[in-house]
């Protein structure tokens, strides 16, 4: 029988976290490494009751880039609750608790990668796109692009830092990259290796990181874990350069946050099917204020819009208040108005957060998603944010 004794969520010591990382293998079936490397820079938290910790995680206090501009993000990680504590309703409580201090230090979107869509869903989290990794056999990437115009440079430097942050910004979803990011991936993947492409005295127009290890059947394969391709010669002049590597390595595997969401592999391969894809659970995306992130997000410059909506919490709110939406100039803000006519738009937390990380690619899709409002109004709606793609390049 579950205790009834309350759970309190407090800051971990060194003690009450080495006892957290021991739960974590019990509840992962696997040691946790990034458990140490990630706590210096984390907010750590565990759950505790009758004296014993039962659950906890990180919580990261990293911008995300939505519409070209840094949002504040609270990024969740290495999170679990202990097997026999499961089923109680502990996780929400727990959640909300590591959320608190950084939405204190003003997070106004919070990331996780979850297995549990599900739940999150009914907490009001969204998985605005789906997440594959791709492997494709090394010599179907041969050829795929002529590289030679490209120097291509071992190793990275802070121009390189410099043009993945301003790559970054294209896409809703990824890091700002704090200055710890590159010394952290380097530990979770020793032997990786970066290469940049660059055309002769211009920057880099592609970023590449990769690293080796092998396959369940003992074969070699490559691994890649950044790719950032400015145009689309570079490109194909990357996976070109993927596949000379075709005489030693047989396989090349594109891990879950490579590759960003669109057809890059099935238009440049000329073998259909030589791709396979696994498809991974995905982030997720909460908005913990919505009024804050719609002011601090990007928008289009062309964009003039005023629009009423009602927002509804994951509850399921009988009267949601009336709010504005106005969009002009590149800023937009969210305001509460109760005198506003009768809202154009009904939709929950859940599709807010779907929407406002570019989910919504046609009004068809908010619609069938259980947006209501007249196909007009939801195709103005969904312009506002399709301008770019979701992609979550970092895995935590």
């Amino acid at each position: 029988m579950p205790s009834s004794t309350p759970m309190a969520v407090v800051e971990a010591d060194d003690a009450s976290w080495q006892e957290y990382q021991d739960l974590t293998v019990r509840a992962y079936g696997h040691q946790v490494e990034d458990l140490t490397r990630l706590r210096p820079h984390a907010d750590a938290r565990v759950a505790v009751r009758d004296g014993r910790v039962i659950g906890g995680g990180l919580a990261l206090a990293v911008p995300q880039f939505f519409g070209g501009r840094p949002v504040p993000g609270a990024c969740l990680a290495g999170g679990c609750i202990a097997p026999e504590a499961r089923g109680s309703r502990l996780w929400s409580t727990l959640l909300e608790e590591r959320l608190r201090p950084l939405r204190e230090q003003g997070a106004v979107v919070a990331t996780a990668w979850t297995a549990s869509t599900g739940y999150g869903h009914r907490m009001g989290w969204a998985a605005p796109t789906q997440v594959y990794s791709w492997t494709v056999p090394t010599d179907d990437l041969r050829g795929i692009g002529d590289g030679s115009r490209f120097d291509i440079i071992h190793g990275a430097d802070e121009q390189t830092r410099k043009q993945q942050e301003v790559l970054a910004g294209d896409w809703n979803g990824p890091w700002q990259r704090p200055s710890w990011w590159a010394t952290w991936q380097q530990a979770e993947h020793p032997g990786m290796t970066r290469y940049r492409f660059a055309l002769p005295g211009r920057t880099p127009d592609g970023l590449l990181a990769i690293a080796f290890d092998r396959d369940r059947a003992g074969s070699r394969r490559l691994i890649v874990h950044d790719f950032w391709a400015a145009t689309a010669e570079a490109a194909t002049a990357m996976l070109g350069f993927l596949g000379s590597h075709h005489s030693r390595i047989p396989t090349v595997m594109f891990q879950r946050t490579a590759l960003p969401p669109i057809p890059l592999l099935q238009t440049h391969l000329r073998r259909a099917g030589a791709a396979s894809a696994t498809s991974w659970h995905p982030w997720m995306l909460r908005i913990l204020d919505v009024a804050e992130a719609v002011r601090r997000r990007g928008w289009p410059e062309d964009l003039d819009l005023t629009l009423p909506l009602a927002l509804r919490s994951h509850g399921g709110d009988s009267s949601p208040a009336p709010m504005v939406l106005r969009i002009t100039a590149g800023t937009a803000d969210l305001t509460r108005h109760p005198g506003a006519r009768r809202p154009e738009l009904v939709l929950t937390l859940r599709q807010f957060a779907h929407w406002y990380a570019g989910g919504y690619r046609t009004p068809s899709a908010a619609l069938l998603d259980g947006v209501h409002g007249e196909p007009c109004s939801v195709a103005q709606f969904v312009r506002a944010t399709a301008d770019r793609e979701p992609w979550m390049p970092e895995y935590f």
